[in-house]
């Protein structure tokens, strides 16, 4: 660090008037002044801090970045809004990370088309027929898809055009990929082609960073009848996976296991999304077992019963007691068991850390809400999403009154009559 940057400017106060200061005394200046009204409790304190902070070069925007961890949403916004006009590239790139999933395309009921962005990237179907290889991989997410519809003699299907991609274009770093149906779909089908295809890829595919496993809308096939498989093969080929994305799991059928993971620790992965009308409480209790040391988006469609989403707030708890130390996004969406989980949460040690906590599609009732409204920490949130739950008009528009974002789209159901949104 310079002398300069320790020496009294305009912006800093100094003890004393005009008067020097007595050997030993303090001088409020400086970074190092900076650095006092920082650890300061008080917020206004704090606030005036971070901008002078920026009137101290690269040390001073550290400052500002490391508010965007902050417990405090005032904090965190006023931080981000000063990084916004930065243009220094770690000040980007920080904000960039900040909530990464705010451009994901955020499903909120049944898929009634084909995802157009994934993982902050245009998706764009494969045409293999074409003979102009784009050079903006960086930006694209190649969409992969056969439609049961189609005879093969209309074209390839999805295993043919996932190996033409990776012969045409895998010298160009492919960071993501859609995979829609694989060789048709019938009930006794799976993904398990599409794990292997991808593991027996890595050596072609090494810059790959998302996958979104099960694009099917609902004209195709019910969501709750997509059979995925073991997709263990992808995280251990894939060291670099940033974002995993699975709709289905249907382990329900004969002779499909259904979604699973095998333990394993991913030291990459930072979003993991499971679309589901039901998961079963083993996949479940799988994912609590992953060590995920950098997971910071986590969204489950838990569903109902009879679609196999057999799962209860025991087989959560892991999560809500901590299990992904980084978590900022938790969405146990569509859920029977919404009550318990917000119960569970108030008392939980990840509300400290959380910016969003997404309850939507689910059957949240007007008693548990009234227990997330007296816990202290819901405070620390940015975002809390209760969109077509179970809630009284009254009970939103105390929710509202909290000094956070509430999101509460879409209709509330009748509190006698409790299901989650999303099962066929």
């Amino acid at each position: 660090m310079s002398t300069e940057q320790n020496q009294p400017r305009e912006f800093d106060v100094v003890l004393g008037g005009e008067t020097p200061p007595p050997l030993g005394g303090a001088v409020l200046g400086g970074i190092e002044g900076v650095k006092n009204r920082l650890a300061s409790t008080d917020i206004e304190a704090h606030i005036t801090a971070l901008n002078e902070a920026l009137n101290y070069g690269n040390i001073g925007i550290d400052f500002v970045i490391k508010e965007l961890d902050s417990k405090s949403r005032r904090l965190r916004h006023h931080a981000a809004n000063l990084l916004q006009s930065r243009q220094e590239i770690k000040a980007k790139l920080a904000l960039k990370n900040y909530k990464f999933w705010i451009g994901f395309e955020k499903l909120n009921g049944l898929p009634n088309r084909h995802v157009t962005t994934f993982a902050n990237r245009k998706v764009i179907e494969y045409d293999y027929n074409s003979s102009i290889i784009t050079g903006d991989t960086l930006n694209t997410a190649f969409a992969l898809r056969s439609h049961r519809w189609r005879s093969n003699s209309e074209g390839m299907d999805c295993a043919d055009k996932f190996k033409s991609l990776v012969k045409n274009y895998h010298r160009k770093g492919i960071e993501a990929l859609v995979f829609g149906l694989w060789h048709g779909f019938n009930y006794n089908s799976s993904y398990h082609p599409v794990a292997n295809a991808l593991a027996e890829s890595k050596r072609s595919l090494k810059n790959l960073k998302a996958v979104f496993i099960g694009d099917i809308e609902d004209s195709e096939c019910m969501i709750s009848s997509i059979t995925q498989s073991n997709v263990t093969p992808i995280l251990e080929a894939y060291p670099n996976l940033e974002v995993l994305k699975i709709r289905g799991d249907s382990g329900i059928y004969p002779r499909t296991s259904g979604l699973a993971f095998d333990p394993l620790r991913h030291n990459k992965l930072k979003a993991l999304i499971i679309e589901s009308g039901g998961l079963r409480k083993e996949t479940v209790n799988q994912i609590c077992n992953l060590v995920l040391p950098e997971l910071q988006y986590l969204e489950l469609w838990l569903g109902r019963d009879e679609y196999g989403g057999t799962s209860s707030i025991e087989d959560v708890m892991p999560i809500i007691n901590g299990v992904f130390p980084k978590l900022k996004y938790l969405g146990l969406r569509n859920s029977e068991y919404s009550d318990d989980i917000a119960t569970a949460l108030v008392h939980s040690p990840i509300l400290d850390n959380l910016i969003e906590l997404d309850f939507s599609m689910g059957t949240l009732g007007d008693e548990a809400a009234e227990a997330l409204l007296s816990c202290p920490k819901i405070h620390y949130l940015d975002t809390l999403d209760i969109s077509e739950n179970c809630l009284s008009d009254e009970m939103i528009q105390k929710l509202k009154q909290l000094d956070i974002e509430i999101i509460a789209n879409g209709y509330q159901k009748d509190s006698e009559d409790r299901y989650c949104s999303v099962a066929e």
